[in-house]
């Protein structure tokens, strides 16, 4: 009957994903529970790597049943062709094991023509987003004029809803922005295929959880995006529009929170973010070029979704510890430890300065970092290759010391620690004596 939780902690891009392949392996059903295709997991399998943006992590496990939750923004053609994907692979994605909810919403190719056209107005102070579309969908459900998954059922009236939706779309795109708009019928006829297609997956995602759930079956949340990305407590304006943090988990998954177990909060052993907006930690000499890579590994900072380098830095404790207090961590999941390898000194932000003041925990939220600067701890570095570490014990003492400072410092223990991309590459604390 456990409901455990994965929760990003910094501004996603965690590495929630290869956190979440692991617990499936424990879990019944895996759930994703917002957000949509701005959204991208990467897991390594041997030498099998699935790069997800809407199908939950844990459909790579054959036992696993797999849910999108009513949190969810839902782009079809970018579902189907996960689903068709998946399936060139030897994935089973049948309706009997992936599962959608019918009140999540449908995004079309209108709300992408607004998000490109509502940042190219913004210019120089453009958020950063995707251009997924992501925001002016959510924008539609929060003004009750979104379309919803549930509406695929009935195929005239679905129909009818697309053109008007794209129809209202295209007046803004033309009238406001001097977009050219997409052809309402011909968009009408599409999503009515996709339609035919989706309709045998749709069902009551919260009833099928809470069930579940009351039948003694383990339910794992899979997050998207970072608790800094939420629309209410992250950094905004720079922020998404839904809710990565725990209540947002239980809003987008459509039960209560009496069967909750463990809410894993997962950082990375350094700081990234992708887009614009205030990143006190940020480094931009050779330790930037350490931390991000390349881009040839597919592990290296650049993003799932966009393609675009991620900003790097060291890691910030004080941004840790209030993602700690928003959702109720029970215990944090570090991730890329290994790419700290060769780093001497290392730098963990413990504090923030501003003027004469210190300040451990943020004054008034994170909206505003500018008049902040960080105050760093310098401890020693290692150099042993970590990918052939699998419990505590075989890490350096100085990678002890740096994971030690972290929960001396966020006062919550590390019991997952991810030492490579691969599957086995991790160190499990929480199952060790």
């Amino acid at each position: 009957m456990p409901l455990d939780l994965i929760i990003g902690a910094q501004w996603g891009d965690e590495g929630k994903g290869r956190i979440t392949d692991l617990l499936a392996a424990e879990a019944d059903i895996v759930a994703r529970y917002s957000g949509g295709d701005n959204a991208g997991h990467t897991i390594t399998v041997g030498e099998q790597i699935f790069k997800l943006h809407l199908i939950p992590s844990g459909i790579v496990h054959p036992h696993t049943i797999c849910l999108l939750g009513s949190g969810m923004v839902v782009n079809p053609a970018i579902l189907l062709g996960e689903i068709d994907h998946l399936g060139s692979l030897g994935v089973d994605v049948s309706p009997q094991r992936l599962k959608l909810s019918s009140a999540a919403h449908v995004l079309t190719p209108a709300h992408i023509a607004l998000d490109a056209a509502e940042e190219t107005r913004r210019s120089g102070d453009m958020l950063g987003t995707t251009r997924r579309g992501i925001g002016p969908a959510y924008k539609d459900k929060a003004a009750r004029s979104g379309l919803r998954l549930g509406a695929m059922r009935r195929p005239e009236d679905f129909a009818s809803q697309v053109q008007e939706h794209m129809q209202a779309a295209g007046e803004v795109l033309e009238r406001i922005y001097g977009f050219d708009s997409p052809d309402p019928d011909e968009v009408a006829g599409i999503y009515c295929d996709y339609a035919k297609r989706l309709r045998p997956y749709l069902t009551d995602v919260g009833g099928h959880v809470a069930q579940a759930l009351e039948d003694g079956a383990t339910v794992l949340g899979e997050g998207a995006q970072g608790t800094l990305l939420d629309l209410d407590h992250g950094t905004y304006p720079f922020v998404t529009s839904s809710y990565p943090t725990t209540p947002g988990a239980l809003l987008g998954l459509g039960v209560g929170p009496k069967h909750l177990r463990r809410i894993i909060g997962v950082t990375k052993a350094f700081q990234t973010r992708v887009g614009s907006g205030p990143f006190p930690t940020e480094v931009f000499d050779e330790t930037a070029e350490r931390l991000r890579g390349t881009g040839e590994n597919p592990w290296d900072e650049f993003g799932t979704t966009t393609g675009r380098p991620r900003r790097v830095g060291w890691l910030d404790c004080v941004l840790l510890r209030y993602a700690v207090r928003v959702n109720g961590f029970t215990e944090l999941a570090l991730t890329k430890l290994d790419i700290l390898t060769g780093l001497d000194p290392l730098k963990l932000c413990a504090a923030y300065r501003q003027e004469e003041d210190r300040h451990k925990d943020l004054p008034d939220g994170p909206a505003d970092l500018s008049p902040f600067t960080p105050e760093y701890n310098e401890l020693p570095g290692w150099h042993n290759d970590l990918w052939e570490a699998r419990h505590w014990d075989d890490l350096p003492p100085e990678a002890q010391n740096y994971i030690g400072r972290v929960e001396e410092l966020t006062k919550l223990k590390v019991k997952l620690i991810s030492v490579g991309p691969e599957r086995e590459q991790v160190i499990r604390r929480d199952i060790e004596a």
